[in-house]
């Protein structure tokens, strides 16, 4: 029962919230009052408008809204997603687009595990499914596993993507953005030691801490300052009564996202002042540039307690990565195996949660691997999200991306494995 009354009551602070918008918005939107037009009503109305749905979004998985792509023949398409392997802590899905050529190119998106759900990605997927067949890690939210699932840290996650690899076949292209890239990194490096046919055929990295020393930031000093019993006693708490999982020790998404937020609380106020004045206004819509990045940004799923413990012990604190001596299933991984996969970093030049430095630090890592199957990029004006969605991403950074896969696809891959696409 230890710190399950927190969770509940973190759940209950922000019902209770979610409640007092829709209250207000309701009160102040009573038809009478609109006899006599009061700015003070239109305010509240508005008020309690951006905090019912503010509120309400923490909850709720965003869906993909990716439903149709009009491919060059003219035509819309209808795109289906469709799980290709389903696992307890996550699947692996594929955007289909019916009625279109399968794509020679096959891309693995291995989606962050760092508090939002894999719909962080759908910009990104969204310019990639235009000539490519497009697969994701769908992670799963902790607070839905039942505790009979077993624990899920770092060695189950990167066991994880080993066996997505070899459902795919060795003719996939894999792109880890962010908190992934060193699990990713390491999945490939087992792969070619113990299954070298299973290997991708290319692997980019973007803004990912593949050594967290190479360039310090907030987020990696953090990790510095505090001891893993502070972490385990203020941020660790079992998920009540409402869920599946009651009772499964996790890192709580609302308690992610209460740091995401206190990183930039004057930034986040300001964003939330002007967008209650544009609703009290009649300026806002449903789908403006504020509602499009809350619903998503404020969308949080809970980490199992393990995962987030072993990232920080064993990738910020261990440094197990960046010295070559992570440790799957009692096998030491060895990234100078990699010697035929071509790998390229990707990093924002104003990146504050992975800093330049931090993601290129792979390259000498894989010192199997010759120099012409190696490539890196520094994207100048980028920040971190910027840099796997956005302009910088859609103009630069995409383009590249591909013609590197491009450059490095191998020309004879062997067929999938079938026997990993069993469901389990």
């Amino acid at each position: 029962m230890r710190y399950m009354a927190t969770y509940d009551l973190m759940e209950s602070l922000r019902n209770t919230n979610q409640w007092l918008g829709a209250s207000a918005l309701s009160l102040a939107s009573y038809p009478l009052f609109s006899v006599v037009p009061n700015p003070a009503l239109q305010w509240m109305a508005a008020w309690g408008e951006v905090t019912e749905r503010s509120f309400k979004r923490m909850v709720a998985k965003p869906d993909w809204g990716i439903r149709t792509f009009t491919h060059k023949d003219g035509r819309d398409h209808l795109v289906n997603i469709e799980t290709v392997v389903s696992r307890p802590f996550g699947d692996l899905i594929h955007f289909n687009v019916s009625g279109r050529p399968e794509q020679p190119r096959k891309i693995l998106l291995v989606a962050p595990m760092s508090g939002h759900y894999a719909t962080l990605l759908r910009s990104t997927v969204k310019s990639l499914i235009v000539n490519c067949e497009v697969y994701v890690t769908d992670w799963h939210n902790a607070r839905d596993i039942p505790v009979s699932e077993g624990k899920f840290d770092i060695e189950d996650y990167t066991l994880y993507l080993v066996d997505f690899m070899k459902a795919l076949g060795p003719d996939v292209n894999v792109i880890a953005v962010c908190q992934p890239a060193p699990l990713t990194l390491a999945a490939t490096a087992y792969l070619a030691e113990l299954d070298p046919d299973a290997q991708p055929s290319t692997l980019t990295l973007i803004g990912g801490p593949i050594n967290p020393d190479a360039t310090p930031t907030d987020v990696t000093d953090f990790g510095r300052r505090v001891t893993m019993g502070q972490l385990e006693e203020t941020m660790i708490q079992r998920v009540g009564f409402k869920y599946k999982g009651v009772g499964r020790q996790v890192y709580p998404g609302l308690l992610q996202l209460a740091s995401f937020m206190s990183m930039n609380a004057e930034r986040h106020s300001t964003a939330f002042s002007d967008q209650i004045l544009r609703v009290a206004g009649g300026e806002a819509s449903d789908n403006d540039a504020h509602n499009r990045f809350y619903d998503e940004y404020l969308a949080v799923m809970d980490m199992t307690a393990e995962f987030y413990l072993s990232t920080v012990e064993r990738i910020f604190k261990g440094l197990e990565i960046a010295q070559n001596r992570f440790v799957v299933n009692g096998h030491q991984v060895d990234l100078g195996k990699i010697t035929r996969v071509a790998v390229k970093t990707v990093e924002g030049g104003k990146d504050d949660i992975s800093a330049p430095g931090q993601c290129v630090a792979a390259l000498d890592l894989c010192t199997g691997l010759p120099d012409s199957l190696k490539a890196s990029y520094l994207e100048p004006e980028a920040g971190h999200y910027g840099i796997f969605a956005g302009r910088s991403w859609r103009n630069n950074i995409r383009p590249l991306v591909l013609d590197f896969i491009d450059a490095n696809a191998r020309k004879d891959p062997k067929p999938a494995n079938k026997n990993a696409r069993a469901t389990g």
